[in-house]
């Protein structure tokens, strides 16, 4: 058995022994678990997908004079922000659309800019309008404030997402005879496609299923640069149905996590328009597993053939909150790019890039490796499937 800290001297001695978890899938395979344990140190996950609840926080900087912009209004790129904090500290929320976006009046509306995309040019160096409107105050006069701003001339901007990297998720299908827009892509009636958002044998909670080494504190990598697990992200549900080798079947495990805009890169935040649905942002996240031991290692190298997700239909079931899964599917099956549902050959599509999850995966290896990166104690762990913590659903006390 393997510490942290042991790991992190070998990293500092440049002895440090890292692979991805693809290769922790072909190593466990030929050598098995136990013999993997002993020679890997660290593997390394990854994943690149739309992940609506993520934002950004900035603190703009005074102005002369000075402007409360709390309690007031605040556009970026005409893109609304919140600003219910105090003078110069905005919020944009990456599904945030302009006033003037027509969202599904035309259907299916195309959300061609939102939140995201102003993140994704803030990051790439881009400078946007800044408008804000505040009521005025003896210490802070100025009622209006029309400008541009660039991350690099501001305060604070941070990446902070409430809710990343679900473990698992559901196989999106039609069973109605129309054609419907969800945050799962265009799915064709009656079973005509089926889509996807998972990395697979590459996605961090899969490989940790239960959260031994990813904790609240573990460092990542987080688009592009390093952020933090800050808290089990929102819709935490550990005690989600499992299989035998104790991966989630359904959506499950989230993190939240936090880290330093201004050191991320436009790669891997990017704004994604969903047809019918609104705006998300794509964002990618690799984090870093220390191979404690035998389990950890075993965990690891679970390959594709042997993680399941569930098969719903988005047409009637998922949006009246009715639980029937139409079956269970391998994940080696979805990237066959063809899968059979109640007889029928079905072609697949992934929302989530394997390709830039696969990059990711290599890159964090590659900091590791170099040296650049050591690996973080989690402060406290994740609720885990003996915790009782679970997502309930709204109870509603309706009023008039």
């Amino acid at each position: 058995m393997k510490t942290i800290k042991e790991i992190n001297e070998k990293i500092k001695k440049g002895q440090v022994v890292v692979i991805t978890a693809k290769e922790a899938v072909q190593l466990v395979r030929k050598k098995g678990a136990k013999k993997a344990s002993q020679e890997v140190d660290v593997v390394t996950t990854g994943t690149f997908g739309p992940m609506c609840s993520s934002a950004a926080y900035f603190n703009i900087g005074h102005c002369k004079p000075r402007i409360k912009i709390g309690g007031g209004s605040c556009d970026l790129n005409e893109v609304p922000c919140y600003t219910g904090f105090a003078a110069v500290d905005i919020l944009l929320g990456a599904t945030a659309l302009p006033e003037d976006d027509p969202r599904n009046k035309v259907f299916p509306g195309e959300f061609k800019y939102g939140g995201a995309h102003v993140i994704h040019e803030l990051v790439a160096g881009k400078d946007v309008k800044l408008e804000a409107y505040a009521y005025g105050t003896d210490c802070y006069p100025r009622k209006e404030i029309k400008t541009f701003i660039n991350l690099k001339d501001i305060n604070e901007a941070v990446l902070f997402n409430i809710r990343n990297c679900y473990q698992n998720y559901n196989v999106a299908v039609n069973l109605s005879d129309k054609t419907i827009y969800t945050y799962m892509g265009m799915l064709k009636p009656k079973i005509g496609n089926a889509n996807y958002c998972s990395a697979g044998e590459l996605s961090p909670l899969l490989k940790d299923p239960n959260y031994r080494t990813i904790g609240i504190g573990t460092k990542i990598f987080l688009g592009g640069g390093v952020g933090y697990v800050s808290w089990q992200g929102t819709q935490h549900n550990p005690i989600a149905k499992r299989l035998p080798n104790g991966i989630t079947c359904v959506p499950a495990g989230t993190l939240a996590v936090i880290g330093d805009l201004k050191k991320m890169r436009p790669k891997w935040l990017v704004g994604v328009s969903m047809l019918g649905y609104g705006v998300s942002l794509a964002v990618g996240i690799g984090v870093p597993i220390p191979v404690l031991d035998e389990q950890v290692m075993a965990s690891a190298g679970v390959p594709d053939d042997e993680i399941f997700a569930s098969i719903v239909d988005y047409s009637k079931n998922y949006p009246n909150m009715i639980a029937e899964s139409l079956g269970q599917i391998s994940y080696a099956d979805l990237e066959s790019g063809k899968i059979n549902i109640r007889g029928k050959d079905v072609l697949t599509g992934n929302l989530s890039s394997r390709l830039r999850a696969l990059q990711i995966a290599e890159e964090l290896k590659s900091w590791i490796k170099k040296g650049d990166f050591a690996l973080s104690e989690s402060v406290a762990p994740l609720p885990d499937k003996d915790s009782g913590y679970t997502c309930r659903a709204l109870k509603e006390k309706p009023f008039k």
